[in-house]
């Protein structure tokens, strides 16, 4: 019964990846986001990520990826996750309410040309759409991970990456997995020689 569960829950990731491959609209996002960043990070910018729970914790693998090496040992390139200040996070969620964590975080960090990467697996995560409305004024560059449908974050972001599920384990393994080869492409078009 367990083996059966096993091969059900690894079967079904490795199906919405094949989806994600077989979707020539999805791989072509893919590919603008990558050269979005790359072009980012040539002109000074940063790449900002946020997410809330476990989209938190691969905003801030993601982040580390560029900050740190993926593959490649080279300079690191400026990007972080916001969250990761948590007497920022809880003052701010304490004064001002948890939707303005990472709009307000935007507001004094963020500048024209900088990206903001929000993770969602539902797309309505409020403290992100707020977020993108403070990118959107000052200039930014947006770009959503969510799942199947999108949610409201679908209608306010420049560049969306939809996972073709409902179930929120399986978008997440997908969201990681799209942004290692987002890091790979950035990584690899601005230090192979």
């Amino acid at each position: 019964m367990q083996n059966d569960l096993i091969r059900n829950r690894l079967n079904t990731s490795a199906e919405i990846k094949v989806s994600i491959s077989n979707d020539e609209l999805l791989v072509s996002e893919i590919m603008k986001i990558s050269n979005a960043m790359v072009n980012a990070f040539k002109s000074g910018n940063s790449v900002y990520f946020c997410g809330n729970g476990g989209s938190a914790a691969d905003a801030q693998h993601l982040a580390a990826e560029f900050s740190g090496r993926f593959y490649i040992d080279r300079k690191p390139l400026p990007s972080e996750a916001l969250h990761c200040n948590t007497s920022f996070l809880t003052a701010v969620g304490n004064d001002y309410g948890y939707e303005n964590v990472y709009s307000r975080l935007i507001e004094a960090i963020g500048k024209p040309g900088d990206i903001l990467v929000g993770i969602s697996t539902s797309g309505n995560s409020p403290n992100i759409l707020k977020a993108f409305a403070t990118a959107r004024a000052k200039e930014m560059i947006t770009v959503c991970f969510t799942g199947q449908g999108g949610g409201r974050m679908a209608g306010t972001t420049d560049y969306l990456i939809q996972v073709p599920s409902a179930d929120t384990p399986r978008i997440q393994e997908s969201h990681i997995t799209v942004g290692h080869i987002i890091c790979e492409i950035v990584e690899t078009t601005l230090f192979s020689k």
